[in-house]
This record gives structure tokens, sequence and C-alpha cells, in this order.
């Protein structure tokens, strides 16, 4: 398994748990179309205080031009582009961490001397800065913090190891939440099926089937795994 197969794996367990858990909780509400409006207002949109603060953020940089010349090479090192989904800088995950390092302050610190970390090793080992080295020299150094210790607790872990560990960490959280990460996991959020019945294994387990009569009404098997459409009335199409 390829290293994006395995982290998507990761990702879209930890997605399907989120699902199972909200799928539990009770709903006796009739979904009419303005509690839906306001189910949307209250969990999906932004309060106004979070609004501001957000502009606020925006308004803002921490990061300067170096700093995010050598952020956009580091995040496409630890997540590259293949033949069909580009890169993390492509998803936009250098602005997605120049936002995180303002919205929580504490990683400022560890992430710009982690870029300052870069650019030493680099200029004393090949003579040149971290962002215009060769891809080869810049995964040489890579290597050299890219693989801890997992006997050693992460803050123990030398400085420049805490920081890739956070920097990967930022990259696949950008990533996979940007509209081009979520296009490569393949995930389509809870898109019902049309409904085929209880599976037949589950039916023969229990000693009971279908009518004949009612099945050739009721429930077509062929559509198994198609995904239900409506029509704008709401109207059952497939």
């Amino acid at each position: 398994m390829d290293r994006r197969k395995s982290i998507k794996s990761l990702i879209l367990g930890g997605v399907a748990g989120g699902l199972a858990l909200n799928g539990c909780k009770p709903e006796n509400v009739e979904p009419t179309g303005d509690n839906i409006a306001s189910g949307a207002e209250a969990y999906f949109g932004r309060t106004p205080e979070e609004k501001e603060q957000i502009a606020k953020l925006n308004a803002e940089q921490f990061l300067n031009a170096h700093e995010l010349e050598t952020l956009t090479v580091l995040v496409d090192l630890i997540l590259p582009a293949n033949d069909s989904y580009g890169s993390a800088s492509d998803a936009g995950v250098p602005d997605f961490i120049e936002f995180m390092t303002k919205d929580y302050p504490k990683f400022q610190t560890p992430i710009r001397g982690g870029f300052m970390w870069l650019d030493h090793k680099s200029n004393k080992d090949f003579g040149v800065e971290f962002k215009t080295a060769t891809v080869e020299q810049q995964k040489v150094i890579l290597d050299t913090i890219a693989y801890p210790n997992v006997e050693v607790p992460e803050s123990k872990r030398p400085l420049e190891v805490q920081f890739f560990s956070l920097m990967r960490n930022l990259t696949l959280t950008g990533y996979y939440t940007s509209k081009i990460g979520i296009e490569d996991l393949g995930y389509v959020g809870n898109t019902p099926n049309v409904w085929d019945g209880v599976p037949n294994d589950v039916l023969k387990q229990h000693g009971v089937a279908y009518e004949d009569e009612w099945l050739a009404k009721c429930v077509d098997q062929s559509k198994r795994n198609t995904k239900a459409e409506w029509d704008e009335k709401g109207n059952l199409l497939t």
C-alpha cells in the first residue's frame, strides 16, 4: 500500500467513526424548511464573533515571504501531486498553515524555528537555502528528522523532529479537508443509496425471506449500491 492509500484509509476510518456517533443521536423534529435553515445557521455557519475573529486573523500576516516560499516547498515534499490530484500547495495548504499560526499562536515558535533549522542545515551541508536546494538534497535533510524514535516521548525528541511532525500533521489536515483532498479520498458524505431491502445474508440468518410478489413491487435488488437521486420537488428518481 502506498503512502497516499495508507493516509486515506486512516482518515476515512476516522470519518466513519464520527458519522457513526452522529448517526446515533435521536432526531424527533420534522425536517421542515424553516428548521433545516435554522439548523444550518446554528451548526454549519459562523457566529458573528467567529466571523469577526476570522476577518481579524486574515488581515494579519505572520510568515514572511521567505518562510512562505519555504513552507510551499516543504508541504509539497510531504504530499506531492500524483497522476490524478494536485499537491498540498495546489490544495491551499500553505494558506491553511499560515492561518493556523495566527489562530493557535503556540505553533509560531516551533514553525519559525523549524524553518531556521532547515536553512541552517541546508547552508551547512549544501551551501544553499533549503528552498533552493535540489529535491534530492531536500529529501536528504528531511530524512534526518522524518522518522522519530517511537520509544522516545514526543516532548523529549529533538526540536527539529518535533517541527517536522507538526508540519506533517498540519499538511495532511489541510490537504484532506480541502476540496482536492476530499475528492482524492472519494468521500461523498451522508449520501444514501437506493433502499434495496434487508441484505440476503441477514434474511437467511433469521430464516425469513421476502415474498416474491412484494419483492417485485417494492425492492429492486439490482440497484444495490446505486446512489439515490431526487428531483427539485423531492421525488425519488432512482
